[in-house]
């Protein structure tokens, strides 16, 4: 072996090698979530200074059409339309842009579309615009050009509402997450979830825009051939740290972490009010996912919880969330995703965290005690009136399982116990499986219980709660009594009925 180790590559020259048209295909497939694609959308009306934000669901019936996200910004000339169609299109960021590498609308769009559609309007530009279609762009970056009176026509739709003398319109066509068949309520339902889920989203990502008096998203349904309008509401902030009273007295405390070669970076920590239910603390994500940091570029949150492999998340710390502004220059220490839902830190950063102190020389690895004190403190008055029990398993909803290991001490070295589906005799509605520590629900019953909706392993989360409630004491027990087996037939008896009842409700409607 040579010992000779030359510190550079030596090269013989160079070769020009543009990306594959196939380069499209792979831009498409980064794993962009539903909620985070339309939340890159709208970071693109806020670049542009919208202040009126619309994302509009079509449909014709009972199918989805299109989607579009409509704003009221200053809009796009021709050359600022291919520019921004341009994958990695060049264009001069301001110092407060949430966008950074110029793939965001493309990856974004055709993650999720099969044609994505650009449409603008300036004050002294006619209406223009441009169309990425996944199947022309993968055989050779071919972006047709949208017929002009198509273009003011799209624009004049949504005249006075948002756009008023300038905007910018994104059309989505082929959408993927779309429901093939939409009837038997479908539509209905894939929209409730997915309203829902994106409202919570942009609420919680884009909260501190919202929370000004002059930017507003709404999110809008409407029928394409009726022209009724299904839902029209606005979405609301939700602030992480919107909490009604502190955990502790001593909080929110401002720690300082010097960072070499990028400076003081502010540590803005907080410890949650135990126990709370509000949608600021819950929705975030499970009791592991919303502790950490929040790391917010240009007030626009771009990770909500996590450590940055500074230590390990645990129950403990469930309460423990710390908001830190990124500084404009962000070196080598903190790198965001493309697609702004995480932010990869250096070393040097979880160095300066383990020095990091406030004015008063309380160090911010106290924090982490107090934060694991109030959370032990509120177990400890909480669970003084309330026996261990045996875990929640598989089947129950994972969200479920949380509140209930919140709420109640578990036995150790026990085994959780599960809720499944399974054939039975029709005169049963579930059984006991001792061995398996499984409840097990009849087969039969399954599609009345969901109302038509599809199963999953953590389905029907409110029956499997009632019966693991009901039933979680006969696991905890060596062998059932006469009053438990009584209690067991009258149970039986009662859920059996019902469940007939649901299902000729079912036909009844049908």
């Amino acid at each position: 072996m040579t010992t000779d180790w030359q510190f550079d590559v030596p090269i013989a020259g160079s070769k020009h090698l543009p990306p594959d048209a196939r380069y499209m295909e792979a831009l498409s497939s980064q794993g962009y979530g539903f909620d985070v694609a339309i939340a890159d959308l709208v970071d693109n009306s806020i670049d542009a200074g919208a202040k009126d934000v619309v994302i509009h669901f079509l449909r014709d019936g009972d199918q989805l059409v299109s989607l579009l996200v409509v704003d009221d910004g200053k809009g796009m000339s021709d050359e600022d339309l291919d520019i921004a169609m341009t994958v990695g299109g060049r264009r001069n960021y301001g110092a407060g842009a949430l966008g950074m590498f110029g793939t965001g609308l493309k990856s974004a769009s055709l993650s999720h579309a099969s044609a994505v559609t650009l449409v603008s309007t300036t004050k002294r530009t006619r209406a223009a615009g441009r169309r990425w279609l996944m199947e022309r762009a993968v055989s050779g970056f071919q972006c047709d050009i949208v017929a002009p009176q198509y273009a003011q026509n799209l624009i004049d739709r949504y005249a006075d509402r948002p756009i008023m003398w300038q905007g910018t319109v994104v059309r989505w066509d082929g959408v993927k997450d779309f429901p093939k068949h939409g009837g038997g309520g479908q539509t209905d339902r894939y929209l409730q979830r997915t309203i829902n889920k994106l409202g919570l989203h942009l609420g919680l990502y884009l909260h501190r825009f919202l929370t000004k008096d002059d930017f507003n998203i709404t999110i809008a349904v409407e029928d394409v051939s009726t022209g009724t309008v299904y839902l029209d509401f606005g979405v609301e902030a939700l602030d992480p740290f919107a909490y009604p009273v502190s955990g502790s007295p001593k909080y929110p405390r401002l720690f300082t972490a010097t960072v070499p070669h990028v400076g003081d970076v502010k540590l803005d920590a907080h410890i949650w009010t135990p126990k709370s239910n509000v949608d600021e603390y819950k929705a975030v994500g499970s009791v592991i996912d919303r502790q950490g940091f929040y790391f917010y570029r240009n007030d626009r949150l771009v990770q909500a919880g996590g450590w940055n492999n500074f230590r390990q998340p645990e129950q403990h710390l469930s309460l423990a969330r710390v908001a830190v502004d990124l500084p404009e220059h962000l070196g080598d220490v903190f790198r965001l995703t493309v697609k702004k839902s995480g932010v990869e830190t250096s070393p040097e950063f979880t160095t300066a965290l383990e020095r990091a102190a406030d004015s008063e020389g309380n160090t911010f690895l106290q924090y982490f005690n107090d934060a694991d004190t109030v959370y032990r403190d509120s177990r400890k008055r909480s669970s003084t009136t309330r026996k261990a029990v045996a875990p929640p398993g598989k089947g129950i909803a994972p969200s479920v399982r949380e509140t209930l290991t919140e709420e109640l001490p578990t036995m150790p070295h026990m085994d959780p116990i599960s809720i499944r589906w399974q054939k039975l005799d029709n005169a049963l509605f579930f059984q006991i499986d001792r061995e398996d520590s499984t409840i097990i629900l009849n087969q039969h019953y399954r599609s009345a219980i969901l109302g038509g909706r599809r199963g999953g392993l953590n389905d029907a989360p409110l029956l499997k709660s009632l019966m693991y409630i009901l039933l979680h004491q006969v696991f905890e027990k060596e062998y059932s009594g006469s009053r438990e087996k009584d209690n067991l037939q009258l149970w039986q008896a009662i859920l059996v009925s019902a469940a007939r009842a649901e299902m000729n409700g079912v036909v009844d409607d049908d």
